[in-house]
């Protein structure tokens, strides 16, 4: 007797081809203040590939574009059984992070070896030699890269190895529990200029105000669905939905159910605005 194949813990793209019978029309937009990236879109066809990795593929879904969003960029990366690299980053200025969805991937960080598993996390710091391989099977990951932004007397923050299944979910306040984030750095280490978490809704669960800040977001979502709104536009969301908001754009949302809605999301903290000449 044949068994259904377990659903993955956290969404990733799609990846293949739609059919020519498939309609073209979909949620992916882009305007002055968001972008929309539906797993929808996230096929072969628009997959990267960068040198000195083996069997080794990415989505990029974010970049610094000026204008918009000019803090950081994100990939998914998918590896082949055995593929990776040992020199991933060529920028010594650039901090990494690395939130693991499929398959196990090693890594290993000035000389120490870390394996991480699905809802692993790394945070690399900038200069450190690092470098990823892959297991026997097809692995995915998200990897964020960010310059790190030096403040006389802060030193770079310490290497942080986590899974967020060990990590206790913290109720925002006077939510009853409904909205809750998974911290992987400690807010109050002023020395990390970008902070990684997850955020969780339960069914019925809202962001009940319209944030407006000047935090840019990456907003990919690993499970269940939601009504998003975005600027001026309320958007439906679901599993392996990426949305890209610029410095204050307005964002609240309402989770739709029947499980919980989660997402990976990136905010740039803990420094001045850049005051260009």
């Amino acid at each position: 007797m044949s068994h259904p194949k377990a659903a993955p813990l956290y969404a990733g793209p799609y990846a293949g081809l739609p059919p020519q019978t498939d309609l073209s029309t979909d949620t992916a937009v882009f305007t002055e203040a968001y972008a929309v990236i539906p797993a929808s879109t996230m096929r072969d066809i628009v997959t990267s590939f960068l040198p000195g990795w083996t069997g080794m593929r990415m989505w990029v879904i974010a970049r610094p574009l000026s204008g918009f969003a000019e803090t950081f960029s994100q990939y998914i990366v998918e590896l082949q059984p055995g593929g990776g690299s040992t020199r991933p980053e060529t920028d010594e200025g650039v901090q990494s992070a690395i939130f693991v969805t499929d398959g196990d991937v090693t890594l290993t960080i000035d000389g120490k070896t870390h394996e991480l598993t699905p809802g692993g996390f790394a945070y690399i710091p900038a200069g450190m030699e690092w470098s990823v391989a892959n297991g026997d099977q097809v692995s995915r990951f998200h990897w964020w890269r960010k310059r790190w932004q030096a403040v006389e007397g802060l030193d770079k923050p310490d290497v942080i190895i986590a899974n967020e299944r060990e990590i206790a979910p913290i109720a925002m306040p006077d939510t009853g529990g409904s909205w809750a984030t998974t911290r992987f750095m400690n807010p109050n280490d002023l020395r990390h200029d970008m902070h990684i978490t997850i955020v969780t809704l339960t069914p019925g669960g809202t962001i009940p105000f319209a944030e407006t800040h000047v935090m840019e977001h990456g907003l990919f979502v690993i499970e269940g669905k939601a009504v998003y709104r975005l600027n001026r536009d309320w958007v439906e969301v679901g599993p392996g939905d990426f949305m890209w908001l610029r410095a204050f754009c307005p964002q609240c949302c309402y989770a739709g159910g029947p499980g919980n809605f989660r997402y990976l999301l990136y905010k740039d903290v803990n420094r001045h605005a850049t005051l260009w000449r």
